[in-house]
C-alpha cells in the first residue's frame, strides 16, 4: 500500500485536530470546574449576605428601641434641667444681691469707722478741755485765796 502526500497531509491534520480537541476538552473542563466554583461561591455569599441582612435589620430595630428610650429619659430629664437652669439664675440673683449688701455693709462700715474716728478725737479733745478748764479753775482759784 502506498501512501500518497495528500493522505500524510490529511493524517497530519486529523492528529492536528484530535491533539486540538484534546486541548480544547481540557480546557473546557477546567472552565467547567470554575464555573462550579463560581457558582458555590456566589451561593456562599447570598447565603452570608442574607445572614448579614437578617443581622443589620436586628441591629438597626435595637438602635431604634435604643433612641426611642433614650428620647423618653430625655423627656423626663428636661423639668430637671429647667429647674436647674432657673435655680442657676436664682443663685446668680443672689450673688448680685448679696455683693450689694457687701457693698452697703463696707460703706457703713467705713462710715461707722470715720464716725469713731470723730468720735475718739472728740473725747481726747473733751479730755483736754476738761483738763484746760480744770487748770485754769485752780489757778484763778488759787490767785482768788
Amino acid at each position: 500500500m502506498e501512501i500518497t502526500f495528500g493522505q500524510i497531509a490529511g493524517l497530519i491534520a486529523a492528529i492536528a485536530f484530535l491533539i486540538l480537541v484534546i486541548y480544547l476538552c481540557r480546557v473546557l473542563i477546567r472552565l467547567v470546574q470554575t464555573l462550579n466554583e463560581v457558582n458555590d461561591t456566589v451561593n456562599t455569599l447570598t447565603k452570608d449576605a442574607d445572614s448579614m441582612l437578617d443581622q443589620v435589620n436586628d441591629l438597626l430595630d435595637k438602635a431604634n428601641d435604643l433612641v426611642e428610650d433614650v428620647n423618653g429619659k430625655v423627656k423626663t430629664i428636661d423639668p430637671l434641667f429647667t429647674a436647674v437652669a432657673d435655680l442657676s439664675e436664682s443663685v446668680s440673683d443672689l450673688n448680685t444681691a448679696g455683693k450689694g449688701a457687701a457693698r452697703k455693709v463696707a460703706n457703713s462700715t467705713r462710715t461707722m469707722s470715720n464716725v469713731s474716728k470723730f468720735s475718739s478725737i472728740a473725747a481726747v479733745g473733751s479730755k483736754l478741755f476738761g483738763k484746760l478748764r480744770n487748770r485754769k479753775g485752780k489757778k484763778t482759784s488759787k490767785g482768788e485765796i
